[in-house]
């Protein structure tokens, strides 16, 4: 099976600022380009951090409030520091975390899910910048056509990987929804083709109606015969 890396999916252009930019050009940036979050890189390359749009409005929580109605916000010495940072530098939350261009859709998106973040700057060997990949990147690969995704299940996962006779499970691909009905020889195989076929790029969900020939896990229940015909 190929699965899509970081590398086809991220964006090479990415607007970036330098540890010394000061605040309101980063605000600047970030208005211009339309964006929430930039990661900021040294004069040759490095990612030392990420500067987002939460990290500026610090600034302006710290702030008292003209009307004397909301309290100032008790924040965390950190926190307070970074309110009154200049520059990038004082203001980013660092060390950044980053994906790798060799990296699967799956590893990418549960970094993006622990770490609480919408984009993952793209770095090489050596830290420096060659991308960044948003949750936008990352859903593109559902936009696979089913019977792109038919294919790749019934070459890669049945025959190629599994060694089965692709005549003996029908799959059905709707909207990313696959189906699988048919009969393989062992019992234990059934788990396994389902979470390979859930691997698969583009798979939303997996419903199987497989029946087996043999009980190879030693189950106390009977096999479940095939039915007459397959």
């Amino acid at each position: 099976m190929q699965h899509r890396t970081v590398d086809e999916l991220m964006t090479r252009d990415v607007v970036q600022v330098r540890p010394d930019t000061p605040f309101k050009e980063i605000v600047r940036t970030l208005a211009e380009h339309d964006v929430t979050a930039v990661p900021v890189v040294t004069a040759d390359g490095r990612v030392v951090g990420v500067v987002s749009e939460a990290d500026l409005m610090r600034k302006s929580a710290d702030q008292p409030d003209p009307f004397g109605r909301v309290p100032v916000p008790d924040l965390q010495e950190w926190e307070r520091d970074r309110a009154e940072g200049a520059r990038a530098e004082e203001l980013m939350s660092a060390p950044a975390v980053c994906a790798r261009p060799e990296w699967n859709v799956v590893e990418t998106a549960r970094l993006m899910a622990v770490q609480g973040v919408k984009r993952l700057p793209v770095v090489d060997e050596t830290d420096r910048l060659v991308g960044i990949v948003s949750r936008g990147d990352i859903l593109r690969v559902f936009l696979r056509e089913d019977s792109a995704v038919r294919e790749e299940i019934r070459r890669d996962v049945l025959e190629r990987t599994l060694g089965l006779d692709p005549s003996a499970v029908a799959v059905e691909v709707v909207e990313g929804q696959v189906t699988l009905t048919g009969t393989v020889g062992a019992r234990s195989v059934i788990p396994v083709v389902e979470r390979l076929c859930r691997s698969v790029d583009g798979v939303v969900s997996v419903r199987r109606h497989l029946t087996y020939t043999a009980d190879d896990t030693g189950s106390p229940f009977p096999a479940v015969p095939a039915p007459m015909g397959m």
